[in-house]
């Protein structure tokens, strides 16, 4: 059976990124983007990483630029940004496709598991993964990081 953890990324310095690494944790990946109105969600993200990571959670931010070209960054300059505006530290991918027929295997996978509601219709859309690597849930862009319902749902999942 194939899970969350059989999935590769690409570092955003450019060193492999396997999610094996994270085997055992859940895992939000999110699809984000430095010119977006929902770019500030970075400070939300951050800090449910910060809050949940020493129990067994991680975040992955994977860099699209495919929602109206809203990150035209290389990837030194998106980590730069992410860092001295949001003091963001959980790992990110490499700038990468997530829709379409290009997406990254990851993201086929989750929506063939999850549906519709898999498939991110903008930035900022977040991919919940339990601790065997078992898709959870998807949120939609518009669903701040610290609501109610993502803190629920981390919380089940760990």
């Amino acid at each position: 059976m194939t899970t969350a953890y059989d999935f590769d990324f690409t570092a955003i310095d450019g060193s492999p990124l396997p999610l094996k690494k994270f085997e055992g944790q859940a895992m939000m990946v999110v699809n984000v983007a430095s010119k977006c109105g929902f770019t500030p969600q970075y400070e939300g993200l951050q800090k449910i990483y910060a809050q949940y990571r020493d129990r067994g959670f991680t975040l992955i931010g994977v860099p699209s630029n495919q929602f109206l070209w809203q990150e035209p960054a290389k990837e030194l300059e998106i980590a730069a940004f992410c860092r001295v505006n949001y003091s963001v530290t959980f790992p990110m991918t490499e700038k990468t496709h997530v829709k379409g027929s290009k997406a990254h295997p990851f993201y086929k996978w989750m929506r063939e598991q999850l549906g519709r509601s898999a498939h991110p219709a903008w930035n900022f859309h977040k991919l919940l993964v339990g601790k065997q690597g078992q898709p959870l849930m998807a949120f939609k862009s518009g669903v701040e990081p610290e609501s109610s319902v993502i803190r629920h749902a981390i919380e089940a999942a760990l």
